[in-house]
């Protein structure tokens, strides 16, 4: 007797197993990066504005050539107090809040440097400034990790470098713009306008979910659950996402609701964090921390900052003359810093991160060595136009630029707020922030008297060297972490997970009351 038989639809709809529709939620959690790493074009604005509103600064108010290199590089030094203040303030209020607050304490910054009398006055500005800097360069990238797709994560974190050089370019236009009016207004506008992105990020911000990472610590799992559904690929991936960050977070697999209380572990409260990231690290946790410091070093160590802000006088050097041609001519530098992190961003989730960053500085190590054989001829012929080195200079200018936007500029936020358990991951990036920031500040403020010393091409041949260090630090302790969820990176570097240390302290445990047993008896 034949069996009843399902009609052919049916039984195929039956037979085939329902994909999930993939990347529906991209867009939204593409959104909140944007809006998050709007925050970082603070910075950009601000570097690339002083390179050229410098020149006129020092000319109104009659400053010399030390107070420039400390007005120039001290926004740096004021970001690192600025980062630790962020770190706190975005485990205590959240994320999102702390990016409104960044934007706020920028706002103030750009307005007290604008309206500055004298010198003091307008550093008082620059510590406001830099304090806002701190918080958003510390709090962006981290937000965007803890919404992002683990597919996308590379993609929507490198957003925070794209801003930071559309605010270099931005600041690059505003010089070649307000160059033309009275030295002792044209800078004050330059610096002024500053506050407008401010203004616009604080009301973007405020239609942003908060992350999700944060709210699971907070134990508003309902709210973390609705986040995670809106920026995860599929509805399953979103529930592994909240299985993970509760595991991260000590909560229990099988705790549920709507808000729960979140049991304190090790590691759980601000002193056994410092403690197991800096006092006492495991051998594991030393790794990464050595890995996060080491590619924010580098970052700066190998010139960047030089390059850009002070690349009019490194043109000026070159043999470029006339305000017109120096600020073109950088604005050129600026477009294509632009351009090649945009092109890097869509190539950080296909490529991976370790080829680019070797890619990167080597590319950048051969453009520094031109550029410091350029400026050392040309240094050596004053009284005579060396095309060929001129446009050395230049076209190593470009290349360096494009090297480091297309590796070392993106992957290092990128990076730093991938590897860094949940636990540790807000102090860790402050600490990342921190010695980028103090090194940011060691070359920006020692530029100009290291090139009177050795010269401006020996500084960079100086770099150069620092950039082939860099080459092997990341060849020998950057490991690859593309497509990998945040919560297992830290097995890359021989990390256990949660649930196998827990497992590992439960038979410690019970190890010890078997051996207290055997004594008694």
């Amino acid at each position: 007797m034949a069996s009843a038989a399902l009609p052919v639809p049916e039984a195929a709809a039956a037979a085939a197993p329902v994909q999930p529709k993939k990347k529906s939620n991209f867009k939204y959690a593409c959104t909140c990066a944007l809006s998050a790493s709007m925050a970082t074009i603070v910075l950009g604005y601000d570097v690339g504005v002083m390179s050229g509103a410098s020149l006129y600064i020092k000319e109104d108010l009659r400053l010399t050539d030390v107070q420039v290199e400390i007005m120039m590089g001290i926004l740096s030094v004021y970001a690192l107090l600025g980062s630790f203040a962020g770190a706190r303030t975005s485990d205590w209020i959240g994320r999102r809040y702390t990016v409104i607050i960044a934007a706020a304490i920028f706002f103030a910054g750009s307005l007290l440097m604008g309206f500055a009398v004298n010198y003091v006055m307008f550093m008082f500005g620059r510590f406001v400034c830099g304090m806002g800097v701190g918080f958003a360069i510390m709090v962006a990238p981290v937000y965007t990790a803890e919404v992002a797709p683990a597919s996308t994560r590379g993609l929507l974190t490198s957003f925070t470098e794209v801003f930071i050089n559309v605010g270099i370019l931005l600041g690059y236009v505003s010089n070649f713009a307000f160059a033309r009016l009275p030295h002792h207004i044209n800078w004050r506008i330059m610096l002024g306008v500053g506050a407008v992105p401010s203004a616009l990020l604080a009301l973007m911000v405020l239609g942003m979910p908060e992350s999700p990472r944060w709210l699971v610590m907070k134990g508003r799992l309902a709210d973390a659950r609705v986040v995670l559904e809106k920026t995860s690929d599929t509805p399953e991936e979103a529930v592994e996402r909240l299985d993970q960050i509760k595991a991260a977070a000590g909560i229990p697999h099988d705790l549920d609701g709507d808000v729960v209380a979140v049991p304190k572990r090790k590691g759980g409260n601000e002193k056994q964090v410092w403690k197991e990231l800096i006092f006492s690290p495991t051998p594991v946790m030393r790794r990464i921390l050595l890995a996060a410091l080491g590619v924010h070093f580098f970052q700066q160590a190998t010139g960047s900052d030089s390059v850009v802000l002070y690349s009019p006088r490194v043109f000026k050097s070159a043999g470029i003359t006339g305000d017109n041609h120096l600020l073109g001519v950088t604005c050129a530098m600026g477009v294509t810093k632009t351009l090649f992190i945009l092109l890097a961003t869509f190539q950080i989730d296909r490529v991976g991160r370790r080829p680019l960053l070797l890619t990167s500085t080597a590319g950048m190590l051969v453009c520094l060595i031109g550029l410091g054989t350029g400026l050392t001829v040309v240094g050596q012929h004053p009284d005579e136009k060396i095309t060929w080195a001129i446009g050395l200079c230049i076209a190593s200018t470009l290349a360096y630029v494009s090297f480091f936007s297309m590796g070392l500029g993106p992957i290092t936020s990128v990076y730093v707020s991938e590897v860094f358990p949940l636990r540790v991951r807000a102090l860790g990036f402050a600490l990342g922030v921190a010695c980028n920031r103090v090194t940011s500040a060691a070359i920006s403020m020692t530029f100009l008297s290291l090139s009177k010393a050795i010269t401006i091409g020996g500084s960079f041949f100086l770099y150069a060297g620092l950039a082939a260090l860099g080459w092997l630090f990341f060849y020998a302790f950057v490991p690859e972490t593309r497509g990998q969820p945040l919560e297992d990176i830290g097995k890359l570097f021989g990390m256990k997970d949660a649930a196998v240390e827990d497992d590992d302290d439960t038979a410690t445990k019970d190890k010890q009351v078997k051996a207290a047993a055997v004594e008694m008896n």
